[in-house]
């Protein structure tokens, strides 16, 4: 582990801040640790939660600079990718635009919108 300097706290949320907007594809592992290091040698929750935005957005760009490298999937949808069969099926039951789609089965026990509607007490009539 590297040895930091004594930062201030508010050296430590600048050091974060500058990492969170240099940050480049290949650098972000290692500026996601030293960020993480900054963060854990913080002492109070309140310096923590000043510096939250900016790792959060760290954390999201390794993400989705994770989700460029790894595989895609044949063209046509044909191929074994990950999760691609419940992606297509949860899409397509919250799908009702959609000409043609068809709308999820209800669950065994599941009551229907009309069998709740039956049971609710209701007011006078106005």
């Amino acid at each position: 582990m590297t040895q930091l300097k004594m930062l201030s706290a508010d050296d430590k949320l600048a050091e974060i801040r500058r990492l969170y907007f240099n940050a480049s594809k290949a650098t972000i592992e290692n500026d996601l640790t030293k960020a993480l290091d900054l963060l854990k040698s913080m002492e109070t929750e309140d310096e923590r939660e000043r510096a939250t935005v900016f790792m959060e957005g760290l954390s999201e760009m390794r993400r989705d600079w994770e989700r460029e490298r790894a595989p895609k999937s044949r063209p046509g949808g044909g191929g074994a990718s990950r999760g691609g069969a419940k992606k297509s099926a949860r899409a397509g039951a919250k799908s009702t635009g959609r000409s043609g789609a068809k709308k999820a089965a209800p669950r065994a026990g599941a009551k229907s919108a009309g069998a709740k509607a039956a049971t609710k007490p209701r007011g006078p009539k106005r």
